[in-house]
Formats: C-alpha cells, structure tokens, sequence
C-alpha cells in the first residue's frame, strides 16, 4: 500500500501559489505498516486559532527555517515529539490556503509503526491515529461547503472515534488519497491531479 503511494507520489508535480501570503507547512504522517495509519492532533481548547480542532501537526514558518520541509519537521517535533530521522518524507502536496490567509504545504511522510508521540500540552490535548482505509471506504459523516474567493467547495467530512476530521485537514488528506490511491473520494479537483513516470 505505501509502497503505492512512494510510486505515484514520486511522479507528482505539486502546484504552488504564486502569492505574498504568510507561510506554514503542516506533516501528513502515516505509520509503516500493512495496516497504515494517519497521525492526527486534537488541538488545545484555549489556542487562539483552530483551538478544539483536530489537524496535522504543523504551523507557521519561522524567519529562521530554512525552508518549508523544515517547518513541517520543526513543528511536529514541537507539538508531538516527532524526531525529524524518524520521517522518510516523500513528498509536499499542493499548496492550499486556509480561512486565515496562510499558505499551507502539506508534506507527506512515513514513519515507524511504533513511533512513540507526546503532545506539548500547550499546544495540543491528545493524539491518536485513524486507519487509512477508513478514509478509502469514504464513510462520510457529512459534506461541508465551504465558500472561498467567491467558489464552493465540498470537502468531506468524518468521524472517527468521537472526532470530527473536516476542513482543511480533510481536504489535504482527500487530495493525498485521490493522488496517491486514485481513490476518486468526490471533490473539486484541481489542476495538480495528474503526473507522469
């Protein structure tokens, strides 16, 4: 299965805004396993954006990373205890715009299955995993429209284990699954849904 997703990823071409909008990278990781795993944050309660929410680990670009690759590591070591030589990334996804006006790169990684994961209790009150094949059966809880710069989009949402997976992060990893899996979960497409080998 992620052998799948090392090929077809490995050929993809993702898309980058061409915008002045603030930067941040957030990790989508799954666990090397027959049986893969999508590591998921619930956030603090008491942050001042997107607090309760469950997302990636992830956050704002520093002056100081060097690039995006490196926020997305930085920031989930800080949030989760994820040691960046544990993550054998594969690569960024297209980039996507949040409701705040930052310009999001999802990374793609694998890391081991028995990865052990703290949450900085500042930041974020629990993590926890979901299978990725509960996302290829798409048992939706609900579709959300979401209205951006005038357009509808409607990007699936889930529940799992008493958490509501949507928005943003459920549309990074609808995109990872349709280009990694052709899972064809029903979304808009964008222009970066092709590659070549």
């Amino acid at each position: 299965m992620l052998d799948q997703l090392r090929q077809r990823l490995s050929c993809y071409q993702a898309r980058r805004f061409d915008s002045q909008e603030a930067q941040a990278s957030v990790l989508i990781a799954l666990t090397d396993s027959h049986d893969p795993h999508v590591i998921l944050t619930k956030r603090a309660a008491g942050l001042s954006t997107h607090g309760g929410e469950v997302a990636f680990p992830g956050g704002r670009h520093d002056q100081t990373d060097p690039d995006l690759l490196f926020t997305a590591l930085r920031e989930a070591n800080e949030e989760v205890g994820l040691q960046a030589e544990d993550v054998e990334i594969l690569a960024p996804l297209g980039q996507v715009m949040s409701k705040h006006r930052l310009q999001v790169t999802p990374w793609v990684g694998i890391v081991p299955e028995a990865v052990q994961l703290t949450p900085s209790p500042d930041e974020i009150d629990s993590i926890f995993t979901v299978p990725l094949r509960f996302f290829l059966d798409d048992e939706r809880h609900h579709t959300d429209e979401i209205r951006f710069k005038g357009m509808t989009h409607f990007v699936p949402a889930y529940e799992y284990d008493g958490h509501i997976i949507w928005g943003l992060t459920a549309y990074m990893l609808i995109e990872m699954l349709n280009i990694g899996f052709d899972a064809k979960i029903p979304m808009k497409p964008r222009p970066e849904h092709s590659y070549e080998c």
